[in-house]
């Protein structure tokens, strides 16, 4: 039964209005008859009704049902209005007249009522679309007050003459149920935003990638993601740091309102003594600190905070970095909070991975063309050296100008390939090169000076292009008689850490090229290459006797792991595996 009396709209015969059902509502409301529907289309528009009741007569059974229904519209969360074919109200419940800011939205238009709200989606008109399709359609209103309203209608009037109170061609009435969605359309819209916000993180123009270093795309990626923390999350204390995955270091790549001295503090990968942000890059799990006080995680960012949300930052699964925001608010956080920051950081993971593929980009395209380059250029200046050394060998104690002039060239050349060098390594420099394809790095090459000995081009090649990479300095020769001039004029700065010959050269073998080596040089660091069982004068057996290291030997075709093993073994041998000065730094 009803608890308060209301009133209610009978529409009904007169003798149907005397029925059990009629009188047994008029105990707990109170009543108004129409006995026709045109006759309660008057009263709807005279009166203020919190119900109509068009049911048929009966025993009174289901007073309780309709008593139910009427209180039910009454208190329900959505909005029920009947309107006429000018979309005005003809009747409304309470949570209409509620958002229509008045006690009876009769006579209003719907839109008006609903704050003179505009059509943002769905239908342009779903009153007069319902009437012309006699189906249900939707459309979305926004008010002048930002509040978002779903409203369905359906043609009242079918029911109506269904029902006998109403006879086919008397005007048409639609029944509008009204829901505010508003925490759901600002939810949606702050989705868009966010997917908008990532497009655009990584949306650089061909002319920006050709004009902009990767110093200058870091910074613009830096200032863009604060923009959209700022404007579309509304957070003002925000800190970024990157995972660099050799060290497990936390490193800062941007803060906004964090005291300096915490953004420069150091951080690592780790559940304990590291914060909130070393768990969170430990577990790859978003954390929530609804009150920094109780939290024994916590780490203070700025003076007054009292909520933080970090989540991590991923990229196919792998943690890279994290997302710290904080407030000067307890309990400024929401599990929607997280929801938003999530999808975020995806996209910022998006465009960083983005930058990395861009510069890695850059730095392969940078190292094929310097790799060009010295491909064309340095057996060339080997010949320019090979030939400098044969001409010098006739001058040398008999026309010092021009042994001194050789000289001059040969060190010319040697400068001109190590300029090449360095103009490959500003251009390509090591730590631009992602770690999955990065070259191992082996520090007792680096700077060594090494000859190769084979009258094989594409083997001289090969080690050009090989030990560089390692930072050796290579120079080559295709004889022993060109290799002999080649150790005798590179004393001191110039002299060679190992020498890598095959046994079998066009004027020497390996075993007699070391004998002409050991009479200018008090040790020398020899490699001899020979194919498999290929050796008929015996070179590698003398040349043991005479002293070379029993694993200075190469076996062709070797792998590159075998090379650098014996390469290490005879630089220790003669004390050259500390890191030589690199000439390109």
């Amino acid at each position: 039964m009803l608890t308060e009396r209301v009133k209610i709209l009978v529409v009904g015969s007169p003798a149907e209005a005397e029925s059990s059902v009629a009188e047994n509502l008029r105990n707990a409301a109170d009543l108004e008859v129409a006995a026709t529907w045109n006759a309660a289309r008057r009263l709807i528009r005279e009166q203020c009704f919190d119900g109509i009741f068009m049911g048929r007569s009966g025993d009174g059974s289901n007073l309780s049902q309709v008593s139910d229904l009427i209180r039910a519209t009454q208190q329900i969360p959505q909005g029920v209005a009947i309107v006429d074919e000018e979309q005005n109200v003809l009747w409304a419940n309470q949570q209409l007249n509620t958002w229509a800011e008045c006690e009876n939205a009769v006579g209003l238009n719907l839109y008006d009522a609903l704050g003179a709200g505009e059509i943002v989606g769905g239908m342009k008109c779903p009153c007069l679309k319902t009437i012309k399709s006699t189906r249900a359609a939707r459309c979305l209103i926004k008010s002048k007050a930002e509040q978002f309203f779903r409203v369905q209608a359906n043609l009242m009037t079918d029911l109506a003459v269904a029902s006998g109170f109403v006879e086919s061609g008397e005007p048409l009435e639609i029944l509008v149920f009204v829901q505010d969605v508003t925490s759901d359309e600002r939810y949606r819209q702050k989705l868009n935003a966010i997917h908008e916000a990532g497009v655009e993180l990584s949306n650089l123009s061909p002319e920006e990638v050709f004009q902009m270093d990767v110093e200058d795309r870091i910074e613009l990626l830096k200032s863009n993601i604060l923009h959209y923390t700022q404007s579309i999350l509304a957070y003002d204390y925000v800190e970024i740091r990157l995972l660099d995955q050799g060290t497990g270091k936390l490193q800062g790549l941007l803060s906004a309102g964090i005291d300096q001295e915490a953004a420069e503090r150091s951080l690592v990968v780790s559940k304990q003594a590291n914060g909130v942000t070393g768990y969170v890059a430990a577990t790859g799990e978003s954390y929530l600190v609804e009150d920094v006080a109780s939290d024994p995680l916590f780490i203070q960012s700025f003076s007054g905070a009292k909520s933080s949300l970090t989540v991590p930052l991923k990229w196919q699964s792998v943690v890279i970095g994290t997302f710290n925001v904080e407030s000067p608010d307890e309990d400024s956080f929401s599990e929607s909070d997280m929801h938003f920051l999530e999808l975020f950081v995806r996209n910022i993971a998006m465009a960083l991975n983005t930058l990395d593929l861009l510069v890695a980009q850059k730095t392969n395209a940078a190292q094929k063309s310097v790799e060009a380059i010295h491909r064309e250029v340095a057996l060339p200046i080997d010949k320019i050296l090979n030939d400098a050394v044969n001409v010098m060998e006739c001058y040398i104690g008999h026309e010092p100008e021009v042994e001194k002039r050789l000289r001059r060239i040969l060190q010319n050349a040697r400068d001109v390939r190590q300029v090449i060098h360095k103009i490959g390594q500003d251009m390509a420099p090591t730590e631009a090169v992602p770690t999955g394809v990065a070259i191992e790095r082996h520090p007792f090459l680096v700077g060594q000076r090494v000859l190769v000995v084979d009258s094989d081009e594409s083997v001289r090649n090969d080690a050009h292009s090989l030990l560089e990479r390692f930072g050796c300095i290579v120079e080559t020769a295709e004889t022993g008689g060109e290799a002999v001039f080649m150790v005798r004029n590179s004393e001191g700065n110039a002299s060679y850490n190992a020498i890598i010959s095959d046994i079998g050269l066009p004027d020497f073998s390996g075993y007699q090229l070391m004998l002409r080596l050991q009479e200018m040089m008090d040790v020398v660091p020899l490699i001899l290459m020979t194919g498999f069982g290929y050796d008929p004068g015996h070179s590698i057996v003398k040349a043991r006797q005479a002293g070379l290291h029993a694993n200075a030997i190469l076996y062709k075709p070797f792998r590159l792991v075998q090379l650098l093993d014996v390469m290490e073994t005879v630089l220790k041998l003669h004390g050259s595996t500390t890191p030589a000065s690199d000439p390109n730094s």
